[in-house]
């Protein structure tokens, strides 16, 4: 006999682990989702009349310019303008790779967050999350963005400590990967 007492397992432990699992999971992939479709947001502008304090139209019919956030293929951009420049200057770049890159990455981060978000292959989902952010901290060190790096390496973490906690996967619909 012991001389600690015993607790009794009654799966509490587990459970608690399953949702930290699940809250972990379903972070990474909502995160990926929201930035992959951020990938096609663009603006358009609209012309509308210049209201004065009651509401009503200015009587010298002064417009201002209002902007709306919209989202269509068309404004998709998988690398932001203000990094292209840097990273086509960077020698260690492939510069053949950027525009495929930039291409993919909008939509590899929507594929890999709705995977996630399901419970779908969810370690190989993890995997290609990890994938992702090392691959844009490659990146972001080549231009010495220091910040960006430090964000994707907490996101980095993150995705390690899913990876850890993925035996505890209950709430999916794919176990095996």
């Amino acid at each position: 006999m012991s001389s600690s007492p015993q607790k009794p397992d009654c799966g509490l432990e587990a459970y608690a682990s399953s949702c930290a699992f699940l809250l972990l999971r379903l972070w990474l992939g909502l995160r990926a989702v929201i930035t992959g479709v951020e990938k096609f947001a663009g603006k358009i502008s609209e012309q509308k009349p210049l209201l004065d304090e009651f509401g009503q139209p200015d009587i010298n019919g002064a417009m201002v310019a209002v902007d709306h956030k919209v989202y269509a293929l068309k404004y998709y951009q998988g690398i932001p303008t203000a990094l292209q420049a840097k990273f086509a200057a960077e020698p260690l770049l492939p510069a053949f790779l950027l525009k495929p890159y930039g291409a993919a990455l909008g939509y590899a981060l929507i594929i890999a967050g709705v995977l996630l978000l399901l419970g779908i292959a969810t370690r190989t989902s993890l995997l290609v999350h990890g994938l992702i952010y090392l691959s844009l901290s490659f990146g972001l060190i080549l231009i010495n963005e220091s910040a960006g790096v430090a964000w994707l390496a907490i996101h980095l973490l993150l995705v390690v400590a899913a990876l850890g906690l993925a035996s505890n996967n209950r709430f999916a619909l794919t176990k095996r990967w």
